[in-house]
């Protein structure tokens, strides 16, 4: 497959998004040591990914990502994903996960209940440790049994997880935010 990937500048750092003709194939957060960085994640990610303008509906997307980063309100639900090769499971994980609003969590298991298995929480934990679309896909909202902040497997790990959640939280106080 043919893809396209193009850096783009956030409150947290230089991100990158990746693109083909069915949707977004992927999201980058920031890397330690930076914009180089990103751009080889990225790469290993893609290695067939050219570097390119995002076309408009790409560009939607990034301007959503900033804008969320930002601490302003925005919905990437509609954003369309190309999920060739996401495991069936995992699929629906995202699809549940795309429901949660920002400034707003669910646990494992709630996200497990959702898809009708209860049982399920630690899969839930592995299907959002994969996930390829971060902010997209907001795998950051989802926590720990008890309101723990649950692992994170982007850059940054629980802390990026918890920036996430401060930047969303937009001052508001609730017990989860307050206790960061």
């Amino acid at each position: 497959m043919s893809s396209a990937f193009a850096l783009f500048e956030t409150t947290i750092g230089r991100c990158g998004i990746a693109w083909g003709h069915r949707g977004v194939v992927g999201v980058q957060l920031p890397e330690s040591g930076g914009e180089a960085r990103t751009r080889a994640r990225i790469l290993r990610r893609f290695p067939d990914a050219h570097e390119a303008s995002p076309p408009h509906e790409v560009q939607e997307a990034i301007d959503g990502i900033v804008d969320l980063l930002h601490g302003e309100a925005s919905d990437l639900s509609a954003v369309a994903l190309d999920m060739d090769g996401v495991p069936e499971f995992n699929r629906r994980v995202y699809e549940a996960a795309r429901t949660i609003s920002p400034g707003e969590t669910l646990t494992y298991g709630e996200v497990a209940a959702r898809l009708g298995d209860r049982g399920a929480a630690r899969d839930v934990g592995r299907a959002l440790a994969q996930n390829p679309f971060a902010l997209i896909v907001p795998c950051h909202r989802v926590l720990a049994a008890g309101g723990g902040i649950g692992g994170f497997s982007a850059g940054g790990g629980v802390t990026t997880k918890r920036r996430l959640l401060a930047i969303e939280d937009g001052g508001r106080s609730t017990p989860l935010f307050r206790s960061l």
